[in-house]
């Protein structure tokens, strides 16, 4: 039954890397989607670090094959709160704290063990144009698209 759930929790997750942007997204929502998730993953990731399902070599791993992306994504969010009047760097430190305090008990239906596998298929088999794809997905409170059937807590 583990393997049944462990597969398809991979499956899942690789049929949402093969799915399109959504063409009405901008790309300050991409950014902040993909900023979001990389701080849910590393959130989550210190959370399960005492778990049987650590994946924080996992998560450096998936920070390291998409640092382009995730540091232009931070450069997309910094400019965007400079145009709004804010004061950019200090800005996005306290949006992203924000962020990471909404991860603090965990993730809303992913467990370690999902959040592994799928941060693994991340960084093994996501374009860095699909991670806002599934980040949109994996950051909704409650399951949906693909994985869905990854969220069976």
């Amino acid at each position: 039954m583990k393997f049944i759930a462990n597969t398809t929790a991979s499956l899942a997750a690789l049929a949402v890397l093969a799915t399109p942007l959504p063409a009405q997204a901008s790309a300050t929502d991409d950014a902040e989607a993909v900023r979001k998730l990389d701080i849910m993953l590393m959130v989550t990731s210190l959370r399960c670090r005492k778990t049987a399902d650590n994946f924080q070599a996992d998560y450096q791993r998936f920070s390291s094959s998409h640092l382009a992306t995730l540091n232009a994504a931070s450069r997309t969010l910094q400019a965007d709160l400079v145009k709004s009047g804010n004061t950019g760097k200090r800005a996005l430190d306290k949006i992203s704290v924000s962020m990471a305090n909404a991860y603090g008990n965990g993730h809303p239906w992913l467990g370690c063990g999902e959040l592994k596998r799928i941060t693994q298929d991340l960084t093994k088999n996501a374009k860095p144009t699909q991670l806002a794809t599934a980040a949109q997905d994996l950051l909704s409170a409650r399951p949906r698209g693909q994985w869905a059937m990854a969220g069976g807590r």
